[in-house]
């Protein structure tokens, strides 16, 4: 369970950065994303 928490974390860290217009993709991103990711000014904007 915890090694596939893992990926899924790293797979997000990825995806944002092969992606980093694709404000979809960064609309959706939860916290563990956001925590990798503390320049996402649209999560910031959106979810406190």
């Amino acid at each position: 369970m915890a090694n596939k928490t893992q990926s899924q974390v790293n797979l997000n860290h990825h995806a944002n950065q092969m992606n980093p217009n694709n404000y979809q993709y960064q609309a959706r991103m939860d916290n563990h994303a956001n925590q990798l990711n503390p320049n996402n000014k649209l999560y910031q904007g959106g979810k406190k």
